[in-house]
């Protein structure tokens, strides 16, 4: 566990984003030759792409000659580059697995864990959907899990219409089908096969928009995004129906679908003086970068936290020989 209880000044994460800033555009106004240059390359998940992508058009904004490169090829194929050091950073909306980390040791590769924000993993309807108001979490699995019978929406409540459903979720490399599949069916990859996969969540916005009995799911971001096409369906764990807001994946009230999201660094990465500019620049700006793009900062003292682990150089993941509630590690306890 390296997140401890919040108990830092509430204004840290502005200090700090300002102290960055501030140097980062001080190098900015020196001569051409002065100026960092490079490439930093960045790959991964499709959840954690917006704010990756948000922290690159800042960072190009005052570091200009460093190109900055961000991918999307799931957070499974982003981790195969990553171990195979052919990417800096790995965008990863699930903590490293016990494989992926094994891998790691064996290749000699360090890493750095680094959780960025908080992600309510959300299920979406299309707009018109006049009949489900909420699904509980054994209706989830009904019709998700491998050998599901569910095949038109009558097979879940029988006053729903005897029409089929379509279904639409990321693909076997996405960290988001790791941690839906796990939660909801008990076992990651656990999924009935026959529906429409794609890594890019935006391809999956556009089929669910475009078809009255559709049903899918993917990060928060998206549904923000295109809340004009789509319908967000309520979950009931057994506590009442609840909608993935900002204050319900904060608070936690959003179970069990809310989950934190990552950057995983390269330590060997971090000796180039670009990587570890963006890095540090990374940290500063993804709590408001992140709710800007639809996603929940972490308290303060979690990116103070991260700021540590990069200047200390502290390798390793929380979540491999730590604790079974990733956000408990994030918020802290109050012993």
């Amino acid at each position: 566990m390296y997140i401890s209880n919040n108990k830092q000044p509430v204004n840290f994460l502005s200090q700090l984003l300002l102290s960055i800033i501030c140097s980062l555009t001080a190098v900015s106004s020196l001569s051409a030759a002065e100026q960092l240059r490079g490439t930093v390359s960045v790959d991964g998940s499709s959840t954690v792409f917006p704010i990756s992508e948000a922290v690159a058009e800042e960072f190009n904004a005052v570091q200009p000659r460093v190109r900055v490169t961000v991918g999307v090829s799931g957070t499974g194929g982003g981790f195969k580059k990553f171990l195979a050091g052919e990417i800096d950073i790995n965008d990863a909306s699930r903590s490293i697995k016990e494989s992926e980390w094994q891998e790691a040791k064996a290749t000699g590769l360090d890493l750095i864990e680094l959780p960025v924000a908080f992600d309510g993993l959300s299920v979406v309807v299309n707009r018109d959907n006049s009949w489900v108001d909420y699904l509980t979490v054994a209706e989830l699995r009904k019709i998700w899990q491998p050998g599901s019978s569910v095949e038109r929406w009558s097979d879940i409540r029988a006053n729903w219409p005897d029409e089929p459903i379509r279904l639409y979720g990321p693909g076997t490399d996405s960290g988001t089908f790791d941690y839906f599949t796990e939660t909801i069916n008990g076992a990651s990859g656990a999924s009935r096969p026959d529906y429409t996969a794609n890594e890019d969540d935006n391809a999956l916005v556009r089929g669910i928009s475009g078809d009255q009995y559709a049903l899918g799911y993917f990060g928060f971001a998206y549904y923000a995004a295109n809340q004009n096409a789509l319908k967000i369906v309520p979950i009931d764990e057994g506590n009442g129906a609840v909608s993935p807001t900002p204050e319900t994946i904060n608070n936690g009230s959003y179970s069990p679908l809310s989950r934190p999201i990552f950057i995983y660094v390269r330590k060997q990465a971090l000796e180039r003086p670009e990587v570890r500019a963006f890095v540090d620049f990374y940290i500063a700006s993804a709590g408001l970068l992140a709710e800007e793009v639809g996603y929940i900062a972490l308290p303060d003292d979690s990116y103070r936290r991260a700021e540590e682990r990069v200047a200390l150089g502290i390798s390793g993941s929380a979540y491999v020989e730590g604790p079974d509630n990733i956000k408990d590690t994030l918020i802290g306890s109050s012993e």
